[in-house]
């Protein structure tokens, strides 16, 4: 039989490289003192440089941050308006990079996207995370209170926090990427399947107007281990640009470092 060409299999392991480099922002960013691994996922909208959460957290912390085809240094590819299709994506690229103990951090939509992840994950039979920290969305399988993806152009815009953002740009660009992101949201429908094993921690700003404690605490039916629920004391549904220290600090106290 013959033996893989040794300049193939070095050109695919440059090819699967650059392709988690894309996706994963910060991966490697902490090889020689990492002992463990943060997976951070935005929410709509928002690109991997939206979250500071490294520069708080220990150098023994990895911190590799989603960042979704359509954004930032992938503005020029299609955003995936399919939660499916995201997950079959990045799912596969995390199962590679699961040799240290890991967790993931979801804001808003990167809840949703954590979630589904963690459990293709499962279906792969791949290490777990040692905690999902879903953060300012309702439980999956809970209606959506005002769908906002068919809105009309005009309609869309006066629902966004675009303010000071060229109109070009708004409307060429980040429009786009919001009905996108939206889409992907409020076309999903979460298949049955028996609770996680994973702990949960599941965070709001208290004055987030998009979701309440009942919809936050209906989370507690998709683990069966540890659950935990914690409220920022005045803060918006994007709690996380201002809180990102008070942030790392509980992350770094619920997800301790192994021996």
């Amino acid at each position: 039989m013959d033996r893989p060409d040794p300049a193939l299999r070095a050109s695919v392991t440059m090819t699967a490289a650059g392709l988690a480099a894309a996706w994963l922002r910060g991966l490697g960013s902490r090889d020689v003192s990492a002992q463990r691994r943060l997976f951070v996922f935005p929410h709509a909208g928002a690109g991997a440089s939206a979250y500071r959460l490294a520069a708080y957290l220990p150098d023994t912390v990895e911190v590799c941050t989603v960042q979704l085809p359509g954004r930032e240094s992938r503005f020029a590819e299609p955003a995936l308006t399919s939660l499916d299709e995201a997950v079959a994506a990045l799912a596969p690229l995390i199962a590679d990079h699961t040799d240290l103990p890991y967790a993931f951090f979801g804001h808003s939509m990167g809840s949703l996207i954590a979630f589904e992840t963690a459990r293709r994950l499962r279906a792969l039979g791949t290490r777990l995370p040692d905690r999902l920290f879903l953060s300012g969305m309702r439980a999956p399988g809970l209606p959506d209170r005002d769908p906002r993806h068919t809105l009309p152009d005009d309609e869309l815009l006066a629902t966004a926090d675009f303010d000071g953002v060229d109109v070009e740009l708004r409307e060429l660009l980040l429009l786009p990427l919001l009905r996108a992101d939206l889409t992907l949201c409020e076309t999903y429908t979460p298949r049955a399947e028996a609770p996680l094993p994973c702990p949960l921690t599941v965070l709001a700003g208290s004055d987030d107007d998009s979701v309440d404690e009942p919809e936050l605490a209906d989370w507690r039916r998709h683990t069966s281990a540890d659950f935990e629920l914690h409220l920022f004391p005045g803060a918006p549904h994007l709690y996380v640009r201002g809180t990102e220290r008070e942030l790392a600090e509980m992350i770094t106290r619920t997800f301790p470092a192994r021996g």
